[in-house]
């Protein structure tokens, strides 16, 4: 299934259109903080799709139905531009455990690229409710060599793919190689075009960049 929130009527679309505005991505700070914020919304929507139980709480009047989540769940991020989406979900999700994949292109000097895979920190997985979340979905090819890592730590229950921005061409790639029926997709928007650089159009830039401040790459580019 795919989500795209941008569709709804709601502030994530506000968060999202100063995401995008190049003035105010000046302030990497505010950048940082709109990031948090739709990480926060995405949370609260696929929250909705967990499974919950009935519990009492005490109140210093009585006491109180409620439901709480069952799931045992792990938020996973791509280093380094997903840290502030992970964050804005582990604000909501604060009793999740955590996975961090470092995962970056490597380009050559004809233009073309590859994804590298350097390391994984990681829980066990196995029937758990993981939510990999990574700033832009472009090729998919590094949201599908982070889902495979994580693999490496059990099986899930289902996957959340959690991201601000995806290509048409992204979401086609993930919906042929991944399980899609263990498998739901949330985006703040999709764009329809992917230069021959991998790069979304109109899109938002570098993310890792905004959020973070510019890198030496030496023909490395990491999010």
């Amino acid at each position: 299934m795919i989500n795209n929130l941008g569709d709804q009527n709601s502030l994530l679309n506000q968060f999202m259109v100063e995401i995008r505005d190049e003035q105010i991505q000046k302030d990497s700070m505010r950048f940082r903080r709109n990031m948090e914020r739709v990480g926060e919304v995405l949370a609260y929507e696929i929250s909705k799709t967990m499974t919950y139980q009935p519990v009492e709480v005490r109140t210093p009047l009585g006491t109180a139905a409620a439901k709480t989540c069952r799931d045992q769940i792990v938020l996973a991020t791509i280093l380094r531009a997903g840290l502030p989406i992970h964050q804005g979900m582990l604000n909501y999700f604060d009793k999740a455990e955590n996975a961090f994949i470092s995962a970056y292109r490597e380009y050559e000097k004809d233009g073309t690229f590859h994804i590298n895979f350097e390391h994984i920190s990681s829980p066990s997985i196995d029937g758990k409710v993981v939510i990999l979340s990574d700033p832009m979905v472009a090729t998919g090819s590094s949201i599908f060599m982070a889902y495979k890592a994580l693999l490496e730590k059990g099986k899930p229950s289902h996957v959340h793919i959690a991201a601000l921005i995806a290509s048409k061409e992204g979401i086609d790639y993930l919906r042929k190689n991944l399980p899609m029926k263990k498998t739901t997709i949330w985006v703040g928007a999709i764009d329809d075009e992917l230069t021959s650089k991998a790069y979304i159009v109109p899109g938002l830039g570098d993310a890792g960049d905004l959020a973070y401040g510019s890198k030496t790459t030496d023909g490395a580019e990491h999010f």
